[in-house]
């Protein structure tokens, strides 16, 4: 959260109660199923994972890519069972928390409730532009979307990250973010590739007209036009 906001030494020392636990993920490990009971709720610490959800003809939706520090699982606390699938996507570490720990926070510490509802505002309106995607844009815009988005979330972790990353993710999981088949990801990199937008080489993707992709995605980043004046003072 300190990356919207400076944190006060006791709002640091209460998140970092939530982290007390580890737990080492497998790529490709879940770690809640949809329909599950809902038990713990997860900080992922390292590594890259998903959300997502089955749907009836037995094809997955991916929902949303988790980075490190953010919380997963938080649709949990509204329901008796997960609606949403946790998968890692690269090794991984988790902290486990119980329940009890967050409302403890929400009550001692209001300003970082309210901080953690201006991030589900954020994923809401991250997941409206992925709904209007589906519906309305390419299959071109879609994955160019992807890439800059994880560009994007990656680099507010890792500050080197410029114009080129590792991507991570398989055809597939594009694919099943996008609504598109891993053939039809392929396709469509190859088509950003031949424009101009894009160079790949050896798992590494070079944004090479960084303008021009962000225009071909449609892409709003989230993250940016913030208003926190609202914010109540830390205790």
């Amino acid at each position: 959260m300190g990356d919207l906001v400076s944190i006060t030494t006791a709002e640091h020392d209460a998140l970092a109660r939530l982290e007390e636990r580890e737990r080492a993920v497998r790529r490709g490990a879940t770690i809640q199923r949809e329909n599950d009971r809902v038990g713990e709720l997860f900080i992922l610490k390292k590594g890259v994972m998903m959300s997502s959800m089955l749907l009836d003809d037995g094809s997955r939706q991916i929902l949303r890519f988790l980075f490190p520090g953010d919380m997963m699982g938080l649709s949990s606390l509204a329901y008796r069972e997960a609606p949403e699938t946790l998968t890692a996507l690269s090794d991984s570490v988790i902290c486990p928390f119980e329940r009890a720990a967050l409302s403890e926070i929400v009550g001692a510490h209001p300003r970082l409730g309210a901080l953690m509802m201006v991030y589900g505002q954020i994923e809401r309106a991250a997941l409206t532009d992925r709904l209007a995607a589906l519906g309305r844009t390419s299959a071109k815009a879609r994955v160019a979307a992807v890439l800059i988005d994880m560009r994007n979330r990656l680099r507010m972790i890792d500050k080197s990250i410029t114009d080129t990353l590792v991507l991570g993710l398989t055809q597939e999981e594009i694919g099943d973010a996008t609504g598109l088949t891993a053939v039809h990801v392929n396709r469509m990199l190859r088509q950003l590739e031949d424009d101009g937008l894009i160079a790949r080489e050896h798992g590494r993707i070079t944004f090479a007209n960084e303008r021009a992709l962000i225009r071909e995605a449609n892409y709003v980043d989230r993250y940016q036009g913030l208003d926190l004046s609202w914010l109540p003072a830390a205790r």
